[in-house]
This record gives structure tokens, C-alpha cells and sequence, in this order.
């Protein structure tokens, strides 16, 4: 029987484990301690010591995990960054015989991936003296590689029997366990949802301005750097500024804190190289906790084990943007609660807090017929909740195929072009979550109130999978601040996607592409025919349009095509890898820019169509009025005052931010609804209505 403040269900993996172990007394080991009974276990974790590194920058994020008989009772918090890091944590077991050792398994963290093994050990629990702290120092091995230095971890223990009262409330809990350990296990891990729901408690705003005297990496002296942010498990790499020491970057992102006392910023930078590993050009970091708060920080950071400095602005502000509560406790259902969020954004705050935009409310209710992910011909679902970097999640539903979450989850809204994305999960305890089902939902396309029954699709949201998710949306904006913030550049998502090599997807971009030159194509030969007559009312009206607006256009293409530098077989691939890469994402970018054109003017986003609409017929009232020259000269002046007035503002074009909110084509197949099937048709029950 096992019982913790921490307890979560794992499997048992078979490896070999290693062990020393250092007592404050005189040892135990001869004297057989009474067994089967209830002893109690108070474990600290203390800290690691020259652990393995996993990271490509020679670190590791370490965690451990406690194991008895099968069962995970005890995960620690990551240290990021750190071959040596100190924990201080407390653990208490119930354990009801000795028989079975503790096993320690320590990983490296990897967002997004599965985490990396960094070496196990196990404390036999019949060797420990009783009703004395003892000091543990285990070595940790590795089962496939035994010669491996893996480094130690330190422990203090203290095993105590438990007799009498206690031992009778710990059998009673032991029936009680044996009776409904399915149960207990999902409500012991409602207590950790809050740990991995991510809950944040303020942003960390930071600009990267520039850089200055870089480390050439390059062999005419330059560099190609670009720079990547770290914060726990979020990430950011910015774009990559070629040939160049004093790359100007001007990029804004925000990362979320998840504790009260901040956190550490690590940054580095690198040069890119197209036909090997990037080059590492040096590496600083920001601690957050030495900030203060609703203040912008000019920061000039030397660059460790390298050259130059970078310079950001770093801003941190308090907020309580998202939350997750039940169903049955829903925020929205208090009628002040309501009255006041509707006031909140009202067409009469239209200048208070641009920022603010609207509110959404996701309940997350059930869902239907998902795929068996484990042998047993079930599965463990959990729903995780994304809208741009804000991200929930749900507790697990075990062994189940029609899981009921009735969680409710609220954002406030940043961009009402944004698209929640709702993703079914399996749990798969030791390894990463298996896959089951993903939906992405426009804010825009949201009717209010209603619930719906949404198909899952597979991850690359082309075709559908098995099962529905049930879900019921409220969207409340304001019309005004989310056309104002149309015009500012996109949030971008501090994920790092990996770019990849696909057959599939760089012959649909050349399709895609080509379907943009065929329509210039045949504008191009409906210009041709107003030329040659072919209808002379037609050509009488062109010549007459179009007289003065004829511009030749050239085009230059710089590329080096040879290298004088001789490369092996693999860096070669590498260079081949990366050319088609970026031939892949050029023809994803030129198609998207014309079908984002096409799809302007044929109302695929009402909110946009008519946002253009109001923008031209405003523009056409103030020519009217105003002469071209003037406004001319009142756009220049703003441009080139722009850097006096604010110098470390950020550059963007209006009209590009504006088409990057209007949908692709690809995009618009990922975000259309697929019909349910008939025996999964919702009671669709009508709320009232927020908007």
C-alpha cells in the first residue's frame, strides 16, 4: 500500500540500479527488521552532483522520480540548467513491507519531447535503521552503458513503523485503496493539475533591440546570429540577421511567470550555418526576481564565453489573464459576474487598456468514441486547451474512451484573430502523451452559448479521427480595440517549431504556387486582350484607367551557388536539407501572401472584409476632403520621426500585419468544421447570449 502527497500511477521498467549509502550511525544492516508491516517513509530529496548533461549546450534539466513497487509516489520539481542542482524537497510514504526497494530515476526535461534518461539507482529499504536519519548517496547508472559516470544524488531518510491507531487507519486505507485505487489515483492527480494546468501570474515582456560587436564565426570576418530565450519550459529563437556583428532585431514576445518569485531568463546566441551545426557565439541571463515590477528595464548584457553584448528592454507586469475551475462553479454564471465583463467591454471603453481586447470561456465537457491508445483497448485522455501561448489542461480520465472533464477555462483575449486549439490526449505515464484528436476553432467562426459536438482531426488537421469532443464557447470583444489591434504585428508563439523536410508538403506548396502564377497569368492575358481590341468597349475603359499606371519591375537574385570550400558527404546533406527547406518555405510564403489576397475580397472572414471596407471608404472621405499632398507629407513625417519619438520601437507594415490575420487556404481546411456523425448529435441547449 503506498500513500503520499504526491502520487502518481507509472509503470515499472526493469533496469539495474547501483547503491552507496552513508548513515549518521551505526548501521542497521544485520539486525532483519519486522516484516510484513506499516512503516512510514519521510524522504528529502537533497541535491545531485556532476549529473549527466543531455542538452546540446552541455547542461541538463533535471527531475526525479520515486518508484515502490511499480507505482510513481514522488516527482520533484525541474531545475533547468543545472548539473548540479539542489532540490530540498520532502516526500512522506506509507509503505506496508520492506520487501520492495525504492527506485530513483532521474530525467532530463524536454518540452514537447520525450525526456531524456539520465540514470537510476535504488535504496534498499531493509537496510535503513529505524527511527534514525540516515544520509543516502546513490551513484546512478545506466543499465545499457554501466561504465558511465552518471553522477550522485543525495538523499536523508527516515523510516518510522507505524503501530497501534496509526497502523489501524493506515489498513483502513489500505481497504479503501484496494477497493477504489482508480478513483483515488484521478483524485490525488486533480491535486498536481494545477502544477501542469500552468497557471500564470504575469507576463515577462521582453524587446531585443540589437546587438554589438559580436564574435565572428564566418571566415570573412561576419556573422549570421540569431538568438534563443529560455524560461522554463518556454522558449523563443529570433529571426536570423545575415553577415553581420551589430544585428539590429527589434522583436517583441512575451513569456508567462508561473511563480511569484520570477524565474531565470537563459539566453544564448548562435550563428547560423546552413552546412553544419550552428556555431555558439555566447550565452547571459536575466534574473527576474532582481527586477521590479510595471517597469520597463533597459538591459546591456555582456555575452559569457564569447564576445559583444546584447541589448534588451525587459518589462514585467502582474496578471491573472486564464483560470480553470468546474463546471459546476462557472464564473459566467453570476449575473454581476456577467454584467460586469459585458460593461468591461463595452463600446465605451474603447481607449481603456487597447491591450485588453475580449474574454472567452471554454467548457470543456466531454467527448466520444476516442481511439484505444493502450493494449487493453482503452485509453487515459486528458484535453489540453491552447489559445496563442496561454495553455491548460485537464485532469486525466483513466481507462476510458467517453471521458467527462466539465471543466470550465477562461482567456482573455489578446487578438480576436487568434484560434483556440483543443487537443485530446493519452496519458502514457513514462513516456510522452500519445496523440488522439485536435480541433482549431477561429474566436471568430464562435456562435455564443451554444454546445457542439467538434470532430477531432489528426495533428495536421486535414482529415478527422476517431471520436468528438464536446464543447461550449463564449466569446465577448470589442469591435473597435480588435480592429485597432489588426494593424500590430501577430503574437508569436514562444514554441519553437521545427522545421522539416516533406515530399508531401513542398510539392502542395508547388502547387499551391502555382495555382498564385496562373492567376496572374491570366490577368495577364486579360490586360493583353483589352490591348488588341478584342472588346472595344473594354479597351476604351482600360486605356482611360490605366494609361499612367504601367511600371517595370526588376528583380535581382543573388546566389552562390559554389562553394570553394570542400565539404564532406554529411554536411553536404545537411546543405541540401536546408536549401530545400527554405525553397519549402518560400513557396509556402508566396502562396499564402496571394491566397491571403484572394481571400480578402471573397468575405472568407467577414470581420476582415468589412474591416478593408470601412478602411477604404474612411481613406476615400479624407482624400476628399484632404489633398494627397498633405497626407502625403503627414505619413512621411511620422515615418521618419518615428525612431526620435520612440527609439526602440518596432518596425511593421499595417497592411502585411493586417493579410497575416486573413486565413490561407491551407488554413482554412484546418479550421472547417467536419459534420458529426448522426448518433453524435449533441442536445444543442442555447445559452444566453453574451455578444
Amino acid at each position: 500500500m503506498l500513500d503520499n502527497c504526491k502520487l502518481k500511477s507509472a509503470c515499472n521498467l526493469p533496469v539495474i540500479y547501483n547503491k552507496k549509502i552513508h548513515t549518521s550511525g551505526t548501521s542497521n544492516a544485520d539486525v532483519p527488521l519486522a516484516d510484513p508491516g506499516m512503516y512510514q517513509l519521510d524522504i528529502t530529496l537533497k541535491r545531485g552532483q556532476s549529473l549527466a548533461a543531455r542538452d546540446r549546450g552541455g547542461t541538463s534539466d533535471p527531475y526525479v522520480k520515486f518508484k515502490i513497487g511499480g507505482k510513481e509516489v514522488f516527482r520533484s520539481k525541474i531545475i533547468h540548467k543545472n548539473l548540479n542542482p539542489v532540490w530540498e524537497e520532502k516526500a512522506c510514504l506509507l509503505v506496508d513491507h520492506l520487501r520492495e526497494p525504492l527506485y530513483i530515476k532521474v530525467f532530463d526535461y524536454d518540452f514537447g519531447l520525450q525526456d531524456d534518461f539520465m540514470g537510476s539507482a535504488f535504496l534498499d529499504l531493509t537496510q535503513l535503521e529505524l527511527n534514525r536519519p540516515t544520509d543516502v548517496t546513490l551513484t546512478l547508472k545506466d543499465p545499457h552503458y554501466p561504465d558511465h559516470d552518471l553522477g550522485t544524488i543525495l538523499l536523508s531518510v527516515v523510516l518510522t513503523p507505524k503501530e497501534g491507531e496509526h497502523r489501524d487507519v493506515t489498513m483502513l486505507m489500505r481497504k479503501s485503496w484496494k477497493r477504489s485505487s482508480k478513483l483515488q489515483t484521478q483524485s490525488l492527480r486533480l491535486s498536481d493539475v494545477h502544477r501542469k494546468s500552468h497557471l500564470w501570474r504575469g507576463i515577462v515582456s521582453i524587446t531585443l533591440i540589437e546587438g554589438r560587436d559580436l564574435k565572428a564565426m564566418d571566415s570573412n570576418g561576419l556573422s549570421d546570429p540569431y538568438v534563443k530565450f529560455r524560461l522554463g519550459h518556454q522558449k523563443y529563437k529570433s529571426k536570423i540577421m545575415p553577415k553581420t556583428l551589430n544585428p539590429q532585431w527589434r522583436e517583441q514576445f512575451d513569456f508567462h511567470l508561473y511563480e511569484e518569485r520570477g524565474g531565470i531568463i537563459d539566453i544564448t546566441a548562435w550563428d547560423k550555418d546552413a552546412g553544419k551545426r550552428d556555431d555558439f557565439i555566447g550565452r547571459c541571463q536575466i534574473d527576474l526576481s532582481a527586477l521590479s515590477r510595471e517597469q520597463t528595464h533597459k538591459l546591456e548584457l555582456q555575452l559569457e564565453e564569447g564576445e559583444g553584448h546584447l541589448v534588451l528592454l525587459v518589462t514585467l507586469t502582474a496578471s491573472a489573464t486564464v483560470s480553470i475551475s468546474d463546471l459546476s462553479i462557472s464564473s459566467l454564471e453570476d449575473q454581476k459576474e456577467r454584467e460586469e465583463i459585458l460593461k468591461r467591454y463595452s463600446p465605451l471603453r474603447i481607449f481603456h487598456n487597447l491591450k485588453d481586447v475580449g474574454f472567452l470561456q471554454v467548457k470543456v465537457i466531454r467527448a466520444e468514441g476516442l481511439m484505444a491508445a493502450d493494449v487493453t483497448g482503452k485509453s487515459d485522455p486528458f484535453c489540453v486547451v491552447e489559445l496563442n501561448n496561454d495553455r491548460l489542461l485537464t485532469h486525466t480520465v483513466y481507462k476510458n474512451l467517453n471521458p467527462e472533464w466539465n471543466k470550465v477555462f477562461t482567456f482573455n483575449i489578446k487578438d480576436i484573430h487568434s484560434v483556440l486549439e483543443v487537443t485530446v490526449y493519452d496519458e502514457d505515464r513514462d513516456r510522452s502523451a500519445d496523440f488522439l484528436g485536435k480541433v482549431a476553432i477561429p474566436l471568430l467562426s464562435i456562435q455564443n452559448g451554444e454546445q457542439k459536438a467538434y470532430v477531432l482531426k489528426n495533428k495536421q488537421l486535414t482529415g478527422p479521427t476517431k471520436g468528438v469532443i464536446y464543447l461550449e464557447i463564449d466569446v465577448i470583444f470589442n469591435a473597435v480595440k480588435a480592429s485597432l489591434r489588426t494593424l500590430i504585428p501577430k503574437e508569436q508563439k514562444y514554441i519553437e517549431e521545427e522545421n522539416r523536410l516533406s515530399k508531401q508538403l513542398l510539392l502542395r506548396n508547388f502547387i499551391r504556387m502555382k495555382r498564385c502564377v496562373m492567376v496572374l497569368v491570366n490577368a495577364a492575358y486579360y490586360v493583353n486582350s483589352c490591348f488588341d481590341w478584342a472588346s472595344p468597349p473594354r479597351s476604351l475603359a482600360a486605356f482611360v484607367v490605366v494609361e499612367d499606371m504601367l511600371e517595370d519591375e526588376e528583380e535581382e537574385d543573388d546566389k552562390d551557388d559554389k562553394d570553394s570550400e570542400k565539404k564532406g558527404f554529411i554536411n553536404k546533406i545537411y546543405a541540401i536539407q536546408e536549401v530545400c527547406i527554405s525553397v519549402q518555405n518560400i513557396l509556402d510564403e508566396v502562396a499564402s501572401f496571394g491566397e491571403r489576397i484572394k481571400n480578402t475580397f471573397n468575405w472568407t472572414v467577414p470581420f476582415l472584409s468589412w474591416l478593408a471596407i470601412v478602411a477604404l471608404c474612411a481613406f476615400t472621405v479624407i482624400l476628399y476632403f484632404i489633398p494627397l499632398r498633405y497626407i502625403v507629407l503627414v505619413w512621411g513625417i511620422n515615418k521618419f520621426t518615428k525612431k526620435l519619438r520612440s527609439p526602440y520601437a518596432i518596425d511593421n507594415n499595417e497592411l502585411l500585419d493586417f493579410l497575416s490575420r486573413v486565413p490561407s487556404d491551407v488554413q482554412v481546411v484546418q479550421y472547417q468544421e467536419l459534420k458529426p456523425d448522426p448518433s453524435h448529435s449533441p442536445c444543442k441547449r442555447k445559452k444566453n447570449n453574451l455578444g
